[in-house]
């Protein structure tokens, strides 16, 4: 299975452009799309669930021309959005079945085998008699994972699922999509790097618009490997050093200091120290050279 997209383009009414010319290629497993807000991210998660059409380019996945056959890809879509709605006073079990049957499940025996599944794939089962309204945020948001899991669908979308969620509830939540990761095509968009980086085997950075850099999370950080340097200033310094270094990230210490990271591929001056970089440096590297 694989999700082609080629020359993408969308401008809204207002002028603002939200997908510039973008190519893209995700195989089956986790792919992470991470980029800050007003990056494109929704544009392009809603272009690909067929809720919108581009201005140009063209989308295939598995053998469907996306643009030309948005219902062939609806019967095998599951699209978790970043405001999953308004719940009526009902069950998870009772909706979940409404659901099922909204998604075409007739036979009652298979809707109540497909509810149960889904229910303990997302660690509700024993919350299953209480009322969705009633969840916490990370609880609605596994009942969001339950509700598209019902039609067995070969492409996840879940934009920004981990937004608001508290610690616990994102650890909860994370651990549903790695279990589901392995056997389907899950893109999973956000501006939280950490997402990225516990979860999912390929990524891309998208700006603009754009797509900035792409490959294995392994890979990326490797393509900085003795080019990222680090020294600990005082905060009334940060703008000199901004100035005169090529400042990626600022970090406060516990004595009100500051740790600065720079990119650059040899030492800044002797003050600096050679650090190990993480994918939050290749993310800070890759938006500011598309300033």
């Amino acid at each position: 299975m694989k999700l082609q997209i080629k020359g993408l383009s969308k401008t809204y009414k207002n002028g603002v452009k939200a997908l510039d010319n973008l190519n893209l290629e995700i195989g089956s497993g986790m792919f992470g799309l991470l980029g800050p807000n007003g990056a494109g991210k929704s544009s392009l998660m809603r272009t690909i669930a067929t809720l919108q059409k581009p201005d140009s380019g063209s989308i295939e996945f598995d053998g469907i021309n996306i643009l030309e056959n948005n219902l062939e890809l609806r019967k095998i879509l599951g699209y978790l959005p970043q405001e999953f709605g308004v719940y009526p006073n009902m069950s998870a079990e009772k909706l979940l079945d409404y659901f099922a049957q909204l998604k075409g499940i007739g036979i009652k025996s298979e809707r109540r085998e497909i509810v149960k599944k889904v229910l303990e794939v997302t660690n509700l089962y024993e919350h299953r008699t209480k009322s969705v309204s009633g969840y916490s945020g990370g609880m609605k948001q596994r009942f969001g994972i339950a509700q598209l899991l019902l039609n067995n669908p070969k492409l996840i979308i879940v934009d920004e699922p981990t937004a608001g969620l508290d610690p616990a509830e994102r650890h909860r939540f994370l651990n549903v999509l790695r279990e589901i990761g392995t056997n389907h095509t899950v893109i999973f968009s956000t501006h939280i790097v950490d997402d990225v980086k516990e979860l999912c085997h390929t990524m891309a950075i998208l700006n603009g618009g754009k797509i900035l850099a792409q490959g294995t999370p392994e890979e990326a950080v490797a393509t900085l490997n003795g080019l990222i340097w680090t020294k600990v200033i005082e905060r009334t310094d940060l703008e000199t050093y901004e100035r005169n270094f090529n400042v990626i990230s600022s970090k406060y210490n516990q004595d009100n200091t500051l740790n600065i990271k720079v990119h650059s591929i040899s030492a800044p001056d002797e003050t600096f120290v050679s650090a190990q970089p993480q994918l939050e440096d290749v993310y800070f590297v890759a938006l500011k050279n598309d300033q």
